[in-house]
């Protein structure tokens, strides 16, 4: 009986079904484009590291926004039970169940349209955290607004740590605050877009400042930076051929906390994040591949300690 089970680690926010098209370019305004591939899947971020972890047999729990009394509520429902994620999924017949769509292209880029509707999202406040008892991690999306301030809270009680999906929520000094200030680690980009943007060290030690305690910077086809008050990590990437980017900065937090629940080395943590994400971009879908085959490939990755007082000064 799942009342007798614990999560190790637990989600929190919004969730909703997915669609993933994959093309090889997004067409013009007023044309078509061919679908190269299709997939579907449980999202949102919170979603995906709960189902992602049961890949990987880490018993994962999930408190999320009701859903509708519809057939894409129910059948939210019916795949987090056969995945084994805990928690209940709550009904509510007063909204029909929100749809996201993600179209990714060939450059691993992707173009998402999603509903996010204020009264579902209300749901978060009333959703029960006792969940969160007993886990050995909280996992949080920036994008759900206040909402997660009292789930973030519950575990800062319980002296639970709480991984943050901060992305480049950074840029606005009251969420870096507020939100980075009651995480332990903070997964941010540069901007908003992931182009050139901001200097990723520059973000991490503001990241640092506020409180948090480890700071991973995805860097998209450049990699990532992992950044701590005692040291700093330039980690490179494997060669693919990016064919559906759609939760790739998702499966590079639910690789990092896998290794992080092993009590691995934090080198060995951010090689396997970054390969098991680098893995996902070139396939469509949402399925993380063995962990010994991702262990195996992040061997091969270069990673580059960087001075601390040159990344200060830089």
């Amino acid at each position: 009986m799942d009342q007798f089970r614990v999560a190790e680690v637990v989600s929190f926010g919004m969730l909703t079904p997915v669609e993933i098209l994959v093309v090889d370019r997004l067409p013009e305004h007023n044309t078509g484009a061919f679908i190269r591939g299709a997939s579907d899947f449980i999202f949102d971020d919170a979603a995906i590291v709960a189902c992602l972890l049961r890949q990987w047999d880490v018993q994962s729990g999930l408190i999320g926004t009701a859903v509708g009394d519809d057939y894409r509520g129910r059948n939210i429902a019916h795949r987090l039970k056969a995945l084994g994620v805990l928690g209940k999924v709550r009904r509510n017949k007063n909204f029909r169940t929100p749809l996201e769509v993600d179209i990714s292209d060939a450059t691993g880029a992707r173009t998402y349209f999603w509903q996010r509707d204020p009264e579902v999202l209300d749901t978060l406040d009333t959703a029960d955290l006792s969940l969160i008892k007993g886990a050995r991690l909280l996992y949080v999306d920036w994008y759900d607004g206040d909402h997660i301030l009292r789930a973030m809270d519950e575990a800062i009680r319980l002296e639970i740590p709480v991984f943050l999906n901060l992305e480049h929520g950074h840029e606005n000094p009251d969420i870096l605050r507020r939100y980075a200030g009651r995480a332990t680690i903070c997964q941010a980009v540069t901007d908003a877009a992931q182009k050139d943007g901001s200097d990723p060290l520059k973000v991490a030690y503001k990241l640092l400042d506020v409180g948090v305690k480890i700071v991973l910077i995805t860097l998209a086809s450049e990699g990532a930076l992992i950044v701590t008050p005692d040291m700093a990590l330039r980690v490179g990437v494997i060669p693919i051929k990016a064919v559906d980017g759609c939760g790739a900065g998702a499966t590079f937090a639910t690789g990092f906390i896998y290794g992080y629940l092993h009590g691995w080395p934090l080198e060995a943590v951010a090689r396997f994040a970054t390969v098991a994400a680098g893995l996902k971009v070139a396939q469509v879908g949402l399925k993380v591949d063995p962990v010994d085959r991702i262990q195996a490939m992040a061997a091969t990755v270069d990673v580059q300690p960087i001075e601390l007082k040159a990344a200060v000064e830089s």
